[in-house]
Protein backbone atom coordinates (compact mmCIF):
# COMPACT_ATOMS: atom_id res chain seq x y z
CA UNK A 1 0.00 0.00 0.00
CA UNK A 2 1.36 3.42 -0.95
CA UNK A 3 1.96 6.02 1.76
CA UNK A 4 1.44 9.11 -0.36
CA UNK A 5 1.07 11.33 2.70
CA UNK A 6 4.56 10.43 3.99
CA UNK A 7 7.95 11.80 3.02
CA UNK A 8 11.11 9.99 4.05
CA UNK A 9 14.10 12.15 5.01
CA UNK A 10 17.52 10.50 5.29
CA UNK A 11 20.31 12.44 6.93
CA UNK A 12 23.43 11.76 4.87
CA UNK A 13 25.51 14.92 5.15
CA UNK A 14 27.98 13.96 7.88
CA UNK A 15 31.69 13.39 7.55
CA UNK A 16 32.06 10.68 10.19
CA UNK A 17 35.13 12.04 11.97
CA UNK A 18 35.50 9.07 14.33
CA UNK A 19 35.85 6.71 11.39
CA UNK A 20 39.12 8.49 10.57
CA UNK A 21 38.49 8.14 6.86
CA UNK A 22 38.58 10.21 3.69
CA UNK A 23 35.33 8.52 2.66
CA UNK A 24 31.97 10.02 3.63
CA UNK A 25 30.41 8.22 6.58
CA UNK A 26 27.31 6.91 4.81
CA UNK A 27 29.38 5.49 1.94
CA UNK A 28 31.24 3.06 4.17
CA UNK A 29 30.10 -0.48 3.54
CA UNK A 30 28.56 -3.12 5.77
CA UNK A 31 26.64 -6.19 4.76
CA UNK A 32 27.79 -5.83 1.16
CA UNK A 33 26.35 -2.34 0.52
CA UNK A 34 26.98 1.31 1.43
CA UNK A 35 25.28 2.18 4.72
CA UNK A 36 22.93 4.70 3.13
CA UNK A 37 21.78 2.20 0.50
CA UNK A 38 20.54 -0.14 3.22
CA UNK A 39 18.48 2.68 4.72
CA UNK A 40 16.98 3.61 1.35
CA UNK A 41 16.11 -0.02 0.55
CA UNK A 42 14.38 -0.39 3.91
CA UNK A 43 12.16 2.62 3.11
CA UNK A 44 11.34 1.89 -0.53
CA UNK A 45 8.65 -0.78 0.10
CA UNK A 46 6.58 1.78 2.02
CA UNK A 47 6.07 3.63 -1.30
CA UNK A 48 6.24 7.11 0.24
CA UNK A 49 5.50 10.22 -1.76
CA UNK A 50 9.19 11.13 -1.76
CA UNK A 51 12.50 9.93 -0.36
CA UNK A 52 14.85 12.85 0.26
CA UNK A 53 18.50 12.55 1.27
CA UNK A 54 20.14 15.56 2.86
CA UNK A 55 23.74 15.55 1.60
CA UNK A 56 26.79 17.61 2.49
CA UNK A 57 30.23 16.05 2.84
CA UNK A 58 31.19 14.48 -0.52
CA UNK A 59 27.73 15.40 -1.76
CA UNK A 60 28.37 14.32 -5.35
CA UNK A 61 29.48 10.83 -4.33
CA UNK A 62 26.58 10.34 -1.94
CA UNK A 63 24.16 11.58 -4.60
CA UNK A 64 25.63 9.12 -7.09
CA UNK A 65 25.00 6.30 -4.62
CA UNK A 66 21.34 7.07 -3.94
CA UNK A 67 20.07 8.67 -7.16
CA UNK A 68 19.77 5.31 -9.02
CA UNK A 69 17.43 4.22 -6.19
CA UNK A 70 15.02 7.07 -6.95
CA UNK A 71 16.13 9.36 -4.12
CA UNK A 72 16.03 13.14 -4.40
CA UNK A 73 18.99 14.90 -2.80
CA UNK A 74 19.33 18.36 -1.33
CA UNK A 75 22.52 20.05 -0.16
CA UNK A 76 23.04 21.12 3.45
CA UNK A 77 25.92 23.58 3.45
CA UNK A 78 27.16 24.23 6.04
CA UNK A 79 26.07 21.32 8.25
CA UNK A 80 24.50 22.86 11.35
CA UNK A 81 22.83 19.92 13.04
CA UNK A 82 19.83 17.65 12.58
CA UNK A 83 17.26 20.38 13.09
CA UNK A 84 18.93 22.50 10.44
CA UNK A 85 19.03 19.46 8.12
CA UNK A 86 15.27 19.10 8.46
CA UNK A 87 14.78 22.78 7.62
CA UNK A 88 16.92 22.28 4.51
CA UNK A 89 14.91 19.16 3.57
CA UNK A 90 11.68 21.15 3.77
CA UNK A 91 12.42 22.63 0.34
CA UNK A 92 12.33 19.13 -1.20
CA UNK A 93 9.37 17.70 0.71
CA UNK A 94 6.16 17.73 -1.39
CA UNK A 95 3.38 19.96 -0.09
CA UNK A 96 0.97 17.00 0.01
CA UNK A 97 3.07 15.17 2.57
CA UNK A 98 1.50 15.35 6.03
CA UNK A 99 4.11 13.29 7.84
CA UNK A 100 7.85 12.86 7.66
CA UNK A 101 9.91 9.90 8.80
CA UNK A 102 13.46 10.93 9.59
CA UNK A 103 16.30 8.40 9.61
CA UNK A 104 20.09 8.70 9.92
CA UNK A 105 21.94 7.43 6.89
CA UNK A 106 24.30 5.42 9.09
CA UNK A 107 21.65 3.17 10.71
CA UNK A 108 21.61 0.42 8.08
CA UNK A 109 20.02 -2.37 10.12
CA UNK A 110 16.58 -0.77 10.22
CA UNK A 111 13.89 -3.04 8.74
CA UNK A 112 10.96 -2.09 6.53
CA UNK A 113 8.56 -3.64 9.03
CA UNK A 114 9.87 -1.41 11.81
CA UNK A 115 9.57 1.78 9.76
CA UNK A 116 6.03 0.78 8.76
CA UNK A 117 5.10 0.09 12.39
CA UNK A 118 6.50 3.50 13.40
CA UNK A 119 4.34 5.23 10.77
CA UNK A 120 1.24 3.27 11.77
CA UNK A 121 1.70 4.02 15.47
CA UNK A 122 2.13 7.70 14.69
CA UNK A 123 -1.01 7.89 12.58
CA UNK A 124 -3.16 6.02 15.08
CA UNK A 125 -2.04 8.09 18.07
CA UNK A 126 -2.43 11.55 16.58
CA UNK A 127 0.93 12.45 18.14
CA UNK A 128 3.01 15.38 17.01
CA UNK A 129 6.13 13.22 17.15
CA UNK A 130 6.82 9.52 17.54
CA UNK A 131 10.30 8.35 18.48
CA UNK A 132 11.66 4.92 17.68
CA UNK A 133 13.40 3.73 20.83
CA UNK A 134 15.17 0.58 21.93
CA UNK A 135 16.15 -1.06 25.18
CA UNK A 136 19.80 -2.07 25.27
CA UNK A 137 22.02 -3.62 27.94
CA UNK A 138 24.63 -0.87 27.88
CA UNK A 139 23.02 2.51 27.09
CA UNK A 140 26.11 4.56 27.96
CA UNK A 141 26.58 7.43 25.53
CA UNK A 142 22.99 7.40 24.25
CA UNK A 143 20.20 9.86 24.97
CA UNK A 144 17.57 8.27 27.24
CA UNK A 145 13.81 8.29 26.83
CA UNK A 146 12.14 9.65 29.97
CA UNK A 147 8.46 8.77 30.12
CA UNK A 148 5.52 10.18 32.03
CA UNK A 149 3.12 8.04 34.05
CA UNK A 150 0.82 7.64 31.03
CA UNK A 151 3.70 6.29 28.93
CA UNK A 152 4.17 9.37 26.76
CA UNK A 153 7.59 10.96 26.44
CA UNK A 154 8.41 13.83 28.73
CA UNK A 155 11.99 14.35 27.55
CA UNK A 156 15.05 13.00 25.76
CA UNK A 157 17.95 13.42 28.17
CA UNK A 158 21.51 13.22 26.92
CA UNK A 159 23.85 10.84 28.72
CA UNK A 160 25.93 13.64 30.19
CA UNK A 161 22.85 15.35 31.67
CA UNK A 162 21.24 12.32 33.38
CA UNK A 163 20.33 12.59 37.03
CA UNK A 164 21.05 9.78 39.46
CA UNK A 165 17.41 8.69 39.21
CA UNK A 166 17.51 8.65 35.39
CA UNK A 167 20.85 6.84 35.08
CA UNK A 168 19.32 3.28 35.28
CA UNK A 169 17.06 3.95 32.25
CA UNK A 170 17.98 1.57 29.40
CA UNK A 171 15.53 2.90 26.79
CA UNK A 172 17.47 4.98 24.27
CA UNK A 173 16.68 7.40 21.49
CA UNK A 174 17.46 5.88 18.07
CA UNK A 175 17.33 9.28 16.28
CA UNK A 176 14.61 7.80 14.06
CA UNK A 177 11.40 9.84 14.21
CA UNK A 178 8.01 10.33 12.64
CA UNK A 179 6.68 13.90 12.72
CA UNK A 180 3.39 15.57 11.88
CA UNK A 181 4.76 18.31 9.67
CA UNK A 182 2.25 21.06 10.40
CA UNK A 183 3.28 20.82 14.06
CA UNK A 184 7.01 20.39 13.44
CA UNK A 185 7.69 23.38 11.19
CA UNK A 186 6.68 26.08 13.74
CA UNK A 187 8.88 24.41 16.38
CA UNK A 188 11.90 24.30 14.11
CA UNK A 189 11.46 27.97 13.36
CA UNK A 190 11.91 28.78 17.05
CA UNK A 191 15.11 26.78 17.62
CA UNK A 192 18.26 28.60 18.69
CA UNK A 193 21.81 27.23 18.59
CA UNK A 194 22.29 27.18 22.37
CA UNK A 195 25.11 24.65 22.44
CA UNK A 196 28.87 24.66 22.08
CA UNK A 197 28.61 23.48 18.48
CA UNK A 198 26.16 26.26 17.53
CA UNK A 199 23.88 23.71 15.89
CA UNK A 200 20.12 23.06 15.76
CA UNK A 201 19.00 19.67 17.06
CA UNK A 202 15.78 17.76 16.54
CA UNK A 203 15.82 16.76 20.19
CA UNK A 204 15.32 20.45 20.95
CA UNK A 205 12.25 20.41 18.67
CA UNK A 206 10.91 17.50 20.71
CA UNK A 207 11.31 19.62 23.85
CA UNK A 208 9.45 22.53 22.24
CA UNK A 209 6.58 20.22 21.22
CA UNK A 210 6.28 19.05 24.83
CA UNK A 211 6.30 22.65 26.08
CA UNK A 212 3.40 23.38 23.75
CA UNK A 213 1.46 20.48 25.22
CA UNK A 214 1.73 18.35 22.09
CA UNK A 215 1.79 14.57 22.43
CA UNK A 216 5.18 12.93 22.00
CA UNK A 217 5.39 9.16 22.16
CA UNK A 218 8.01 6.45 21.74
CA UNK A 219 7.62 2.96 20.29
CA UNK A 220 10.24 0.31 20.98
CA UNK A 221 11.99 -1.56 18.20
CA UNK A 222 11.51 -5.30 18.61
CA UNK A 223 15.18 -5.89 17.81
CA UNK A 224 17.63 -3.45 19.43
CA UNK A 225 20.17 -4.20 16.70
CA UNK A 226 18.05 -2.20 14.27
CA UNK A 227 19.00 1.12 15.81
CA UNK A 228 22.75 0.55 15.79
CA UNK A 229 24.65 3.41 14.16
CA UNK A 230 28.15 3.39 12.69
CA UNK A 231 30.42 5.95 14.29
CA UNK A 232 33.59 3.86 14.51
CA UNK A 233 35.27 1.02 12.64
CA UNK A 234 34.21 -1.27 15.47
CA UNK A 235 30.60 -0.20 14.88
CA UNK A 236 30.95 -1.03 11.18
CA UNK A 237 32.24 -4.49 12.04
CA UNK A 238 29.40 -5.07 14.51
CA UNK A 239 26.76 -4.00 11.99
CA UNK A 240 28.34 -6.09 9.25
CA UNK A 241 28.26 -9.13 11.55
CA UNK A 242 24.52 -8.66 12.07
CA UNK A 243 23.86 -8.43 8.33
CA UNK A 244 25.93 -11.53 7.64
CA UNK A 245 24.16 -13.44 10.40
CA UNK A 246 20.74 -12.48 9.03
CA UNK A 247 21.69 -13.52 5.50
CA UNK A 248 23.12 -16.87 6.56
CA UNK A 249 20.00 -17.57 8.58
CA UNK A 250 17.79 -16.82 5.57
CA UNK A 251 19.90 -19.06 3.32
CA UNK A 252 19.75 -21.93 5.81
CA UNK A 253 15.99 -21.45 6.23
CA UNK A 254 15.74 -22.00 2.47
CA UNK A 255 17.18 -25.52 2.82
CA UNK A 256 20.92 -24.94 2.45
CA UNK A 257 23.59 -26.47 4.68
CA UNK A 258 26.31 -24.06 5.83
CA UNK A 259 29.16 -25.61 7.77
CA UNK A 260 30.66 -23.33 10.44
CA UNK A 261 28.35 -20.52 9.32
CA UNK A 262 30.22 -17.87 11.27
CA UNK A 263 33.13 -18.27 8.79
CA UNK A 264 31.01 -17.82 5.65
CA UNK A 265 30.45 -14.41 4.00
CA UNK A 266 27.31 -13.96 1.88
CA UNK A 267 26.25 -10.71 0.19
CA UNK A 268 22.60 -9.57 0.31
CA UNK A 269 21.64 -10.36 -3.31
CA UNK A 270 23.08 -13.89 -3.32
CA UNK A 271 20.66 -16.81 -3.79
CA UNK A 272 21.34 -20.48 -3.08
CA UNK A 273 19.11 -23.43 -4.01
CA UNK A 274 17.86 -26.14 -1.69
CA UNK A 275 20.13 -29.05 -0.71
CA UNK A 276 23.27 -27.14 -1.60
CA UNK A 277 26.21 -27.24 0.79
CA UNK A 278 28.55 -24.39 1.64
CA UNK A 279 31.74 -25.36 3.44
CA UNK A 280 33.75 -23.16 5.88
CA UNK A 281 35.60 -20.06 4.72
CA UNK A 282 33.55 -19.50 1.56
CA UNK A 283 32.66 -16.04 0.22
CA UNK A 284 29.57 -15.59 -1.97
CA UNK A 285 29.63 -12.04 -3.30
CA UNK A 286 27.71 -9.67 -5.56
CA UNK A 287 24.79 -11.21 -7.43
CA UNK A 288 25.98 -14.80 -7.26
CA UNK A 289 23.23 -17.36 -7.97
CA UNK A 290 23.69 -20.98 -6.95
CA UNK A 291 21.28 -23.72 -7.97
CA UNK A 292 20.06 -26.79 -6.10
CA UNK A 293 22.31 -29.62 -4.99
CA UNK A 294 25.57 -27.71 -5.42
CA UNK A 295 28.65 -27.95 -3.22
CA UNK A 296 31.06 -25.06 -2.70
CA UNK A 297 34.07 -26.24 -0.78
CA UNK A 298 36.41 -24.54 1.67
CA UNK A 299 38.06 -21.24 0.82
CA UNK A 300 36.32 -20.64 -2.51
CA UNK A 301 35.32 -17.10 -3.54
CA UNK A 302 32.42 -16.59 -5.95
CA UNK A 303 31.54 -13.11 -7.21
CA UNK A 304 28.66 -12.47 -9.65
CA UNK A 305 28.82 -16.15 -10.56
CA UNK A 306 25.99 -18.35 -11.79
CA UNK A 307 25.98 -22.04 -10.88
CA UNK A 308 23.24 -24.24 -12.23
CA UNK A 309 22.15 -27.40 -10.36
CA UNK A 310 24.58 -30.04 -9.08
CA UNK A 311 27.77 -28.06 -9.60
CA UNK A 312 30.86 -28.93 -7.57
CA UNK A 313 33.34 -26.18 -6.72
CA UNK A 314 36.41 -27.69 -5.12
CA UNK A 315 38.53 -25.93 -2.47
CA UNK A 316 40.14 -22.52 -2.98
CA UNK A 317 38.61 -21.81 -6.36
CA UNK A 318 37.85 -18.26 -7.58
CA UNK A 319 34.90 -17.69 -9.90
CA UNK A 320 33.91 -14.19 -11.01
CA UNK A 321 31.34 -13.10 -13.61
CA UNK A 322 31.19 -16.63 -14.99
CA UNK A 323 28.58 -19.34 -15.65
CA UNK A 324 28.83 -23.01 -14.70
CA UNK A 325 26.17 -25.25 -16.22
CA UNK A 326 24.60 -28.30 -14.65
CA UNK A 327 26.96 -31.02 -13.47
CA UNK A 328 30.17 -29.06 -13.99
CA UNK A 329 33.20 -29.14 -11.70
CA UNK A 330 35.90 -26.55 -11.03
CA UNK A 331 39.02 -26.71 -8.88
CA UNK A 332 40.77 -27.07 -6.61
CA UNK A 333 42.72 -23.82 -7.02
CA UNK A 334 41.02 -22.95 -10.32
CA UNK A 335 40.28 -19.41 -11.52
CA UNK A 336 37.31 -18.65 -13.80
CA UNK A 337 36.73 -15.03 -14.72
CA UNK A 338 35.40 -12.40 -17.13
CA UNK A 339 32.64 -14.36 -18.78
CA UNK A 340 34.02 -17.88 -18.59
CA UNK A 341 31.37 -20.51 -19.28
CA UNK A 342 31.40 -24.25 -18.64
CA UNK A 343 28.71 -26.23 -20.44
CA UNK A 344 27.14 -29.35 -18.92
CA UNK A 345 29.54 -31.80 -17.29
CA UNK A 346 32.65 -29.85 -18.27
CA UNK A 347 35.51 -29.98 -15.78
CA UNK A 348 38.48 -27.78 -14.98
CA UNK A 349 40.99 -28.89 -12.39
CA UNK A 350 43.83 -27.62 -10.26
CA UNK A 351 45.63 -24.43 -11.31
CA UNK A 352 43.53 -23.96 -14.44
CA UNK A 353 42.58 -20.41 -15.41
CA UNK A 354 39.69 -19.77 -17.79
CA UNK A 355 39.05 -16.24 -19.10
CA UNK A 356 36.36 -15.19 -21.62
CA UNK A 357 36.19 -18.77 -22.87
CA UNK A 358 33.47 -21.32 -23.45
CA UNK A 359 34.17 -24.96 -22.67
CA UNK A 360 31.62 -27.21 -24.36
CA UNK A 361 29.77 -30.15 -22.91
CA UNK A 362 32.07 -32.70 -21.30
CA UNK A 363 35.29 -30.78 -21.96
CA UNK A 364 38.12 -31.58 -19.54
CA UNK A 365 41.08 -29.41 -18.65
CA UNK A 366 42.45 -30.78 -15.43
CA UNK A 367 45.94 -29.40 -14.79
CA UNK A 368 48.07 -26.24 -14.98
CA UNK A 369 46.44 -24.60 -17.99
CA UNK A 370 45.48 -21.13 -19.24
CA UNK A 371 42.49 -20.84 -21.58
CA UNK A 372 41.86 -17.25 -22.65
CA UNK A 373 39.52 -16.02 -25.41
CA UNK A 374 38.87 -19.61 -26.50
CA UNK A 375 35.94 -21.72 -27.64
CA UNK A 376 36.31 -25.44 -27.10
CA UNK A 377 33.89 -27.95 -28.59
CA UNK A 378 32.19 -30.75 -26.68
CA UNK A 379 34.14 -33.83 -25.68
CA UNK A 380 37.59 -32.28 -26.10
CA UNK A 381 40.47 -32.93 -23.73
CA UNK A 382 43.05 -30.25 -22.92
CA UNK A 383 46.34 -31.65 -21.63
CA UNK A 384 48.35 -30.34 -18.69
CA UNK A 385 50.35 -27.17 -19.26
CA UNK A 386 48.38 -26.02 -22.33
CA UNK A 387 48.33 -22.29 -23.03
CA UNK A 388 46.25 -20.29 -25.45
CA UNK A 389 48.60 -17.45 -26.40
CA UNK A 390 45.80 -14.93 -26.89
CA UNK A 391 47.69 -11.62 -26.58
CA UNK A 392 50.08 -10.45 -29.27
CA UNK A 393 51.08 -7.27 -27.48
CA UNK A 394 48.31 -5.22 -29.08
CA UNK A 395 45.16 -7.34 -29.48
CA UNK A 396 43.49 -10.29 -27.79
CA UNK A 397 42.98 -13.05 -30.36
CA UNK A 398 40.70 -16.10 -30.34
CA UNK A 399 41.51 -19.78 -30.26
CA UNK A 400 38.85 -22.11 -31.68
CA UNK A 401 39.06 -25.80 -30.80
CA UNK A 402 36.53 -28.16 -32.32
CA UNK A 403 34.70 -31.17 -30.91
CA UNK A 404 36.43 -34.33 -29.68
CA UNK A 405 39.87 -32.74 -29.97
CA UNK A 406 42.88 -34.02 -28.02
CA UNK A 407 45.45 -31.38 -27.07
CA UNK A 408 48.67 -32.94 -25.77
CA UNK A 409 50.40 -31.67 -22.66
CA UNK A 410 52.60 -28.56 -22.76
CA UNK A 411 51.07 -27.23 -25.96
CA UNK A 412 51.07 -23.53 -26.86
CA UNK A 413 48.28 -22.47 -29.22
CA UNK A 414 49.32 -19.14 -30.74
CA UNK A 415 46.13 -17.24 -31.55
CA UNK A 416 44.41 -16.60 -33.82
CA UNK A 417 44.31 -20.31 -34.58
CA UNK A 418 41.81 -23.12 -35.17
CA UNK A 419 41.92 -26.84 -34.43
CA UNK A 420 39.31 -28.82 -36.34
CA UNK A 421 36.94 -31.50 -35.04
CA UNK A 422 38.54 -34.79 -34.09
CA UNK A 423 42.09 -33.51 -34.44
CA UNK A 424 45.09 -34.40 -32.27
CA UNK A 425 47.90 -32.07 -31.26
CA UNK A 426 51.11 -33.70 -30.10
CA UNK A 427 52.52 -32.88 -26.68
CA UNK A 428 55.04 -30.05 -26.55
CA UNK A 429 53.85 -28.43 -29.77
CA UNK A 430 53.77 -24.72 -30.56
CA UNK A 431 50.80 -24.45 -32.91
CA UNK A 432 50.88 -21.33 -35.09
CA UNK A 433 48.80 -22.61 -38.05
CA UNK A 434 45.32 -24.11 -38.23
CA UNK A 435 45.06 -27.87 -37.68
CA UNK A 436 42.49 -29.50 -40.02
CA UNK A 437 39.78 -31.83 -38.74
CA UNK A 438 40.96 -35.39 -37.95
CA UNK A 439 44.61 -34.35 -38.50
CA UNK A 440 47.61 -34.68 -36.20
CA UNK A 441 49.34 -31.38 -35.51
CA UNK A 442 53.01 -31.51 -34.53
CA UNK A 443 55.24 -28.48 -34.10
CA UNK A 444 58.41 -29.26 -32.20
CA UNK A 445 62.09 -29.76 -32.87
CA UNK A 446 63.42 -33.20 -33.84
CA UNK A 447 64.94 -35.14 -30.95
CA UNK A 448 68.59 -36.16 -31.31
CA UNK A 449 70.26 -38.69 -28.96
CA UNK A 450 74.11 -38.51 -28.90
CA UNK A 451 75.33 -41.77 -27.45
CA UNK A 452 78.03 -41.49 -24.79
CA UNK A 453 77.90 -37.68 -24.76
CA UNK A 454 77.14 -37.36 -21.04
CA UNK A 455 79.96 -39.70 -19.99
CA UNK A 456 82.45 -37.84 -22.17
CA UNK A 457 81.32 -34.54 -20.70
CA UNK A 458 81.93 -35.76 -17.18
CA UNK A 459 85.45 -36.92 -18.10
CA UNK A 460 86.17 -33.57 -19.68
CA UNK A 461 85.06 -31.69 -16.59
CA UNK A 462 87.12 -33.94 -14.34
CA UNK A 463 90.26 -33.37 -16.41
CA UNK A 464 89.82 -29.60 -16.31
CA UNK A 465 89.28 -29.43 -12.53
CA UNK A 466 92.30 -28.15 -10.48
CA UNK A 467 94.13 -30.91 -8.63
CA UNK A 468 94.25 -30.76 -4.83
CA UNK A 469 97.74 -30.37 -3.35
CA UNK A 470 98.94 -33.02 -0.92
CA UNK A 471 99.73 -31.89 2.61
CA UNK A 472 103.22 -32.61 4.05
CA UNK A 473 103.25 -34.89 7.05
Amino acid sequence: MANTDIAIVILAAGKGTRLKSALAKVLHRAGGRPLVEHVVRACQPLKPREIVAVVGHQAEDVTAAVKPLGVKTILQEPQRGTGHAMLVARRAIPARAKFAILLPGDAPLIRTETVAALAAAHRESGAAATILSAEIENPAGYGRIVRQDDGSVSAIVEDSALTAEQRPIREINSSIYCFTLEKLWPCLATLKPKNVHKELYLTDAIAVLRQKGEKVQAVRAADPDEVLGCNTRADLAAVDAVFRRRKRAAIMDAGVTIELPETVLIDPEVTVGADSRIEPGVQLLGKTRIGAGCTVRTGSVLSDAVLEDNVLVKPYTMISASHLSQGTQAGPFAHLRDGARLEENARVGNFVEVKKSVLGEGVKSMHLTYLGDARIGSGSNIGAGTITCNYDGVNKNPTIIGKRVFIGSDTALVAPVRVGDGAYVGAGSVITKNVPSDALGLARGKQVNKLGWAAGRRRQLAAAAPKKSKRKK
